[in-house]
């Protein structure tokens, strides 16, 4: 089995409002983030790709153009965005472009990430 990932950045705002009000994410906040998708094949290309790198910055768009610079909860419509969900949506959209996305991971600092896979 093959595996390629890619990695996007994004600095965007969230509150989690179904914590408790001295939980400090419950307070406006921001992170840098990091997505990561991760495509696998079993086969390769003509040329010897899983897939050509070029084409997912597709994601690199959508994130600019979406999420880069943004509050999540207005973005996503949620009250309690979290690293958990923006895997799982970046997946969704991610796996209609592609269909060898295996995961997403989104990264909210150095040390926490969230992965989502089917």
């Amino acid at each position: 089995m093959y595996t390629i990932s890619k990695e996007y950045h994004f600095s965007a705002s969230h509150q989690l409002f179904q914590l408790p009000n001295d939980h400090p994410c419950a307070r406006l906040h921001g992170h840098n983030y990091v997505v990561e998708v991760e495509l696998q094949s079993e086969t390769l290309s003509d040329v010897g790709f899983v897939r050509d790198y070029r084409e997912l910055d597709a994601l690199k768009t959508y994130i600019d153009e979406k999420f880069d610079h943004r509050h999540l909860n207005d973005v996503l419509g949620d009250d309690n965005v979290t690293a958990e969900q923006l895997a799982r949506h970046f997946y969704d959209w991610c796996k209609m472009q592609w269909g060898e996305v295996t995961a997403v991971r989104v990264r909210e600092t150095p040390k926490s990430t969230a992965e989502y896979r089917a």
